[in-house]
């Protein structure tokens, strides 16, 4: 079956915030026009080459499309390693990218969108080539909030200060992670307070070092919990950076499987305490702060 004309979003979406939904809701848009709403992205670590992406992509890959298939319901995301395309020029992309592969008839990006080789070209030059091989070009305005305009490096800054409200609003739904469950050391389960563990990728940013209210889910229910991102530093060695979560109410086993954590809100910073027994009464009382919140 010949694959559908289509409306091409165009972007990194680093963070798929409300700047980037704007591009990928006028692909949406082209559905009354019978067109499938597309997005071609490239990989997360194409957001490190971007000024103010020093400190990190927001989202993994996984968790960048399941916001695109999940959230909002695009029809087909197109994401190939960045070395696979960065030799072509603007005409090449568009030619064989867009009018070729994608079959595009529309295309959306941003005011500041940049592609081909060495970044050369912007919104100027893809509507001349819409123009030579058959598609439209629409430019998507920047989303302003609070005075300023949406943007990933705004948002990184949020979460580098623990600041999970103001990021939320600007994501347009709370921040996530969404990674496999990994072994840990077990301190918790000693205390009585299992725990699972989360990674975060190389590369990835993490957020301010404390402890968050979030909401779990796991087996297909929704939990409140209490996430602790950060090294542990209660806890003798060095460790890389992870979020280690407490599901209030949960008792199963989560090992191996893969975890949504939603964060809604930043409890304290992660301090290191003299003792297990100090540590265990100040998660007892970051409990009860939760559920407050809650």
């Amino acid at each position: 079956m010949e694959k559908k004309y289509s409306s091409v979003a165009l972007g990194i979406f680093d963070g798929v915030h409300l700047g980037h939904r704007a591009v990928i809701n006028a692909s949406l848009a082209q559905k009354k026009n019978g067109l499938a709403a597309s997005v071609f992205t490239f990989e997360p670590e194409c957001a490190l080459r971007k000024a103010g992406g020093s400190s990190g992509y927001i989202y993994t890959e996984a968790e960048k499309e399941m916001i695109l298939w999940e959230q909002i319901g695009v029809d087909d995301v197109f994401s190939p390693p960045f070395g696979s395309l960065c030799e072509l020029s603007g005409e090449e992309f568009a030619r064989e990218i867009l009018a070729g592969r994608m079959r595009a008839v529309h295309v959306c990006c941003g005011e500041d969108f940049r592609f081909g080789k060495m970044a050369s070209c912007g919104a100027v030059e893809l509507k001349s080539f819409g123009e030579r091989f058959g598609f439209e070009v629409e430019i998507v305005g920047e989303v302003d909030i609070g005075g300023s305009a949406v943007s990933s490096s705004r948002i990184r800054a949020l979460l580098l200060k623990g600041d999970i409200i103001s990021a939320n609003s600007l994501l347009g739904s709370d921040y996530f992670i969404s990674v496999e469950v990994s072994d840990g050391n077990h301190i918790g389960r000693t205390m009585n307070f299992p725990t699972i563990n989360q990674k975060f990728e190389n590369g990835q940013l993490v957020p301010k070092y404390g402890v968050y209210s979030t909401i779990t889910y796991a087996d297909g229910q929704e939990y409140c919990s209490i996430t602790n991102v950060g090294v542990k530093p209660t806890i003798n060695g060095e460790r890389s950076p992870l979020a280690e979560t407490h599901i209030i109410g949960y008792s199963g086993d989560l090992y191996g499987k893969t975890v949504t954590v939603s964060f809604r809100d930043f409890v304290r910073p992660e301090r290191k305490f003299d003792s297990l027994d100090e540590l265990k009464k100040q998660i007892n009382a970051d409990i009860e702060s939760v559920m407050n919140i809650f």
